[in-house]
């Protein structure tokens, strides 16, 4: 990432701001100083250090006083940033107090630092996208609510098949977005532990008392202990990505659907509108939904980022090589991608408009074919089902070839009116009377968002 004085061209479009502060090169490094300084007080603590040693570690644990520019050169040679960060680090403390630089990163190792200060940026992106979430979530349920007898036409494969509402498919990206933000709060949980292993993930440079440090460590960042350094077992990374990558295609579905909802053929849902939103640069009429495009663009790319976490996972022995260097930018990349397409959802949700009126105009494209499987059931009660079935497909073939509605031609059909009166017919293509458990089905969605 850059380190926020120079922006990306492109990354406003497909990042949210504040998400992206998490991960610009000056959180990065404040993050791996903020490990420096909080294991200075740790082991105070537990009686390693002298006391007089943790003031100034932490009063040098400044990004803004780092030559960023300079660490990323001295990376190079060293393998990692936290080499030469240390080493800065140890100048620096030692200008104010020569006695306190010995102490700096006392026991540690680099990935200690470097795990530890992405757990921390994590955490503070987590905890925007979960906000973001709780939004939509919220924003979903009262679309669903809203719009829960609305009625619209269901399309498998494409293809219009029977009515459904509009509330319903709003329930099912709720029922989504719900399980994802669960499932990434879960996750998030668990990625957001301590790294403190010391060179082999022994913690042997700090005697009886490294498991003091490491407990007053956790307890100064607000991190969980796990039970053991996790230097090359990276699950609880890959649990996060994974969780990642599926909202992201949780979030696709959703613009996927909306995106077509707005073509011009079918017309029933837009993005919000607003000056200078979704135009064209040559044609004055176009209104493209690039809110969805944000969204489908992060679905495309979250997978194989979270590929390359998982193929980063057989890291070897005590220390990783390679594979734990190719989380480093990986994360950051993922974490910014799926926010700018929540952002995007979020904001589409929140002003979506709906054209109920064109949903009804909708369902009758077919001339009434959609209520075929309708008519199947009610005069399978009396013939059966498959004479039922072979009769109304003889009749929908006919009614395309002649260009009638459905209805017409089985009301001349001598056999379905042997077993099915005139008004007995009619309410079989009235769409309200065939949307079966819909309504019941967005009550559950929302009591289950809701928990």
């Amino acid at each position: 990432m850059n380190d926020g004085a120079a922006p990306s061209l492109y990354g406003p479009t497909f990042a949210d701001p504040e998400v992206a502060r998490c991960f610009d090169d000056r959180a990065t490094l404040q993050g791996l100083l903020d490990f420096e300084a909080a294991l200075a007080r740790a082991e105070v603590q537990a009686g390693i250090i002298p006391a007089a040693a943790a003031a100034p570690i932490a009063a040098a644990a400044e990004a803004s006083a780092f030559d960023i520019a300079a660490l990323g050169e001295a990376a190079v040679a060293a393998g990692n940033i936290a080499i030469p960060m240390v080493k800065q680090l140890t100048g620096s403390v030692a200008a104010r107090d020569p006695e306190a630089a010995r102490y700096v990163h006392w026991g540690a190792t680099s990935q200690d630092a470097i795990d530890t200060g992405a757990v921390l940026q994590m955490r503070a992106a987590l905890a925007l996208l979960e906000a973001d979430l709780r939004t939509l979530v919220r924003g979903l349920s009262e679309l669903a609510q809203r719009h829960r007898a609305t009625p619209m036409i269901a399309r498998t494969w494409l293809q219009h098949a029977l009515p459904t509402t509009f509330g319903l498919k709003a329930a099912g990206w709720l029922s989504a977005t719900a399980r994802a933000k669960r499932r990434l709060a879960e996750r998030g949980r668990g990625a957001c532990v301590l790294q403190f292993g010391g060179a082999a993930g022994t913690l042997a440079s700090l005697g009886e008392r490294g498991l003091d440090v490491a407990q007053a460590l956790a307890a100064d960042l607000k991190l969980e202990l796990p039970g053991l350094p996790w230097h090359s077992e990276r699950d609880r990374v890959a649990d996060l990505a994974a969780a990642l990558g599926i909202l992201a295609g949780t979030l696709g579905k959703i613009a996927r659907d909306i995106s077509l909802l707005m073509q011009t053929e079918t017309g029933e849902a837009f993005e919000p509108a607003a000056p200078g939103r979704g135009g064209s640069s040559t044609l004055p009429h176009k209104r493209n939904p690039v809110a969805c495009a944000v969204a489908l663009s992060a679905a495309i790319r979250a997978p194989q980022l979270v590929a390359t976490i998982l193929a980063a996972m057989p890291q070897e022995h005590e220390r990783g090589l390679g594979g734990w260097h190719a989380e480093w930018q990986v994360m950051p990349e993922l974490f910014c991608i799926v926010s700018g397409s929540l952002r995007a959802m979020r904001e589409t949700i929140a002003g979506l408009e709906i054209d109920s009126e064109r949903m009804r105009v909708n369902i009758d494209t077919t001339r009434g074919l959609v209520f075929a499987e309708a008519v199947v059931m009610k005069l399978g009660e009396k013939i059966g089902r498959l004479p039922a079935h072979e009769l109304v497909e003889a009749a929908s073939r006919r009614a395309l070839r002649e260009g009638r509605t459905l209805r017409d031609v089985l009301a001349g059909d001598a056999e379905v009116s042997a077993h099915l009166a005139a008004d007995q017919l009619d309410l079989l293509f009235v769409p309200e009377r065939y949307l079966g458990m819909a309504d019941t089905f967005v009550s559950r969605a929302i009591t289950e968002a809701a928990t």
